[in-house]
């Protein structure tokens, strides 16, 4: 059943943007700037734990926070793939003007999420010990890297929620509300680090609990926002009926993107093991630049989110003239800001790991320098990478990317194997890099060869 144009109008309403319609790069970078705002904030919660850490706590808490840092990116790398999966089916009925199975998208993420991340929840509190033994977590630094991260997997359940109700909020085009939350509770993450830490004395679990309370905040906010302004998001009790397509393709888009993420995160897990046998300044230095190249490539990862919700509601509305358009435009973006950004690293690369470090150590600040100053002359073909992954799951092509994603964990295995022992941290530098090479040359050839094909069949899309 189709919604009205009335219940359309509304919708578009209260910092919602319409991407099905009219111009498509204004609209588009129109939605990716809340995006953008809101992934920088989110990335500010581990920088300003990583900075108050390494400034107050010293070096050793520093190398114990980047030790498992990793593994907390693949947990919640699991839990906001999961959530952008699930959008994508919403946004697709949202384009279609489906109101009523856009309910039943929302009540089957809830289900099939709740139950996923309750699972992952029990999973990474029970075998966190053994994890960290497996990826070689030096023993000095055991104790408190082990307490940081418990204390964060025993919160996913809120790192979930507030990022499926994000999603499903962007799903219709409104990415300006949980930008706003987030910016409070962002807020709130600064002072309760600093609070926690140099006043009460917590070390880095005061670190970890400031995350988890001040993105509880946020999640609450998103949920209240939702239940008193945005009607068509709240599914009533006949929405939660079993149904076996939806569930199928919930499940379908939703775990494509969260193994997706999980394979390429593994693969850092598996790297990570790698850097934690070169040593306490090599994993000072890593986890500094890191953070770092993190927030420096979020115009990328933001215009790439906004890519996959404008290709999914244009799939959803029949219109691949427009998709075609839209992944072109965002290559040239992607293009543009890299090579932007490999101008302002060459400079800005060591006054920022001093800063986030907080050590004038020469082999820290050497470390995370050279990493980031290679890394970043990779960032155009980055932002071509994953802008093209993310369309292709819009257009419900499932199984090309997560060939992409096992692709990048092969390549740092076989680097963790076989080059890091003999080479040290200049093959954890080169890695990477390479591997984005070899994923980009792959998903811009398969979709290509996908769009002639469509084109010649003169159908709109097709799944893989």
């Amino acid at each position: 059943m189709r919604g009205t144009p009335e219940g359309v109008d509304e919708r578009r309403t209260r910092g919602s943007v319409d991407l099905i319609h009219g111009p498509i790069m204004k609209p588009l970078v129109l939605f990716m700037l809340p995006l953008l705002l809101s992934n920088a904030f989110q990335s500010l919660y581990n920088a300003v734990d990583t900075a108050i850490v390494g400034n107050f706590l010293g070096e050793h808490s520093l190398a114990a926070v980047g030790a498992c840092s990793s593994v907390f990116d693949l947990m919640v790398g699991f839990c906001s793939s999961l959530a952008v999966g699930f959008s994508l089916v919403a946004s697709r009925y949202f384009g279609m003007e489906d109101e009523e199975r856009m309910r039943k998208a929302v009540a089957g993420s809830l289900l099939i999420g709740g139950a996923s991340t309750a699972a992952l929840t029990l999973a990474a509190v029970t075998g966190m010990r053994p994890l960290m033994r497996l990826i070689h977590t030096p023993e000095g630094l055991f104790g408190e890297a082990y307490r940081y991260i418990l204390i964060l997997a025993a919160a996913l359940p809120v790192t979930f929620a507030y990022n499926l109700l994000s999603a499903m909020l962007r799903s219709i085009g409104n990415s300006l509300i949980p930008l706003l939350f987030l910016i409070l509770s962002s807020g709130l993450n600064v002072v309760l680090d600093i609070l926690f830490i140099t006043r009460f004395g917590t070390g880095v679990e005061g670190a970890a609990a400031a995350t988890v309370i001040a993105q509880g905040i946020s999640t609450v906010l998103c949920l209240l926002y939702i239940l008193l302004r945005v009607r068509i998001l709240i599914p009533a009790k006949r929405h939660f009926r079993p149904e076996r397509l939806m569930l199928v393709q919930l499940a379908g888009q939703g775990f494509s993107m969260a193994f997706m993420g999980s394979i390429v995160n593994i693969g850092t897990v598996t790297l990570q093991s790698g850097i934690n046998t070169l040593g306490t300044d090599v994993i000072s230095g890593h986890v500094a630049a890191r953070k770092i190249m993190s927030l420096f490539t979020l115009p990328l990862f933001s215009m790439c989110l906004a890519l996959s919700t404008f290709v999914s509601q244009n799939y959803g509305a029949g219109r691949m003239d427009r998709v075609e358009r839209g992944i072109r435009y965002t290559w040239i973006y992607s293009l543009a800001v890299g090579l932007a950004e490999v101008l302002i690293l060459t400079f800005a690369a060591h006054p920022l790991v001093l800063l986030i470090s907080g050590s004038g150590k020469a082999a820290i600040l050497g470390n995370g320098t050279a990493y980031l100053r290679f890394a970043s002359l990779f960032f155009p073909v980055l932002g071509v990478l994953i802008n093209t992954r993310n369309a292709l799951q819009g257009l419900q092509m499932k199984l090309t990317p997560l060939v992409s994603s096992a692709i990048e964990l092969v390549g740092k295995v076989l680097f963790t194997w076989l080059l890091v022992p003999p080479f040290g941290y200049t093959a954890v530098i080169v890695c990477e890099p390479v591997i984005w090479c070899v994923m980009c040359l792959q998903l811009v050839w398969v979709y290509r060869k996908k769009l002639r094909i469509l084109k010649a069949k003169g159908v709109p899309a097709a799944a893989d």
